[in-house]
C-alpha cells in the first residue's frame, strides 16, 4: 500500500466539510502534542461532528493563518476555547467556539477503538490533567519505557 502525506491546508477543511455534512472521518494522527493519548503516525483519530463542546474534549481547530491544532479543551468560557496538548508543558492555544470544526470520537490504536467521551478515557484525561506540573518529568519517563514505541526525530 502506498501512503501519501497531504499538507493539512488541504486536507483539514475537506475533513471539516465532511464533519459539517454529518460524517465521522479517520486521520492519522501527526506529533507528539497530545502524548501520552495520540501518537504520532501510530494512531488514528476518528473526528467527528458535535452539538456542544465540553472540558477534556479533543478537538480539531483553526487557529489565525490557517494552522490547525488538534488538543484538548481545558477550559470554556462565554465563546472562548482553551485549548492544551496533552503532551504540552505550558503552551495553550485560545479560539472562539465558531473555529472548532470536529471533536474526536474515538482514537484507533493497535485495531482496538478508545471511546474518547467514555467514562475511562475522560477520568484518564482529568487526572493527566491534574499532572500538568510534573508532566515534563512523566513524559520523559514514558518514552524511555520500551515498548512505547516512541521515537524522537532525526
Amino acid at each position: 500500500m502506498t501512503t501519501r502525506s497531504v499538507p493539512n491546508n488541504i486536507m483539514i477543511p475537506q475533513v471539516a466539510e465532511l464533519v459539517a455534512e454529518g460524517c465521522e472521518v479517520e486521520i492519522i494522527a501527526r506529533g507528539n502534542s497530545m502524548l501520552p493519548f495520540i501518537r504520532d503516525r501510530k494512531d488514528s483519530v476518528v473526528l467527528g461532528p458535535f452539538t456542544s463542546i465540553r472540558p477534556m474534549d479533543i478537538a480539531l481547530v483553526r487557529m489565525p493563518g490557517d494552522k490547525y491544532v488538534m488538543h484538548r479543551v481545558i477550559e470554556l468560557k462565554g465563546d472562548m476555547v482553551t485549548l492544551m496538548g496533552d503532551g504540552n508543558i505550558r503552551g495553550i492555544e485560545i479560539c472562539r467556539r465558531q473555529d472548532v470544526l470536529a471533536i474526536a470520537c474515538a482514537i484507533l490504536r493497535n485495531g482496538k477503538r478508545i471511546d474518547c467521551h467514555g467514562r475511562s478515557h475522560m477520568l484518564k484525561a482529568r487526572i493527566w490533567f491534574t499532572l500538568r506540573p510534573v508532566r515534563r518529568i512523566l513524559l520523559a519517563i514514558y518514552r524511555r519505557l520500551p515498548g512505547t514505541i516512541y521515537k524522537e526525530k532525526e
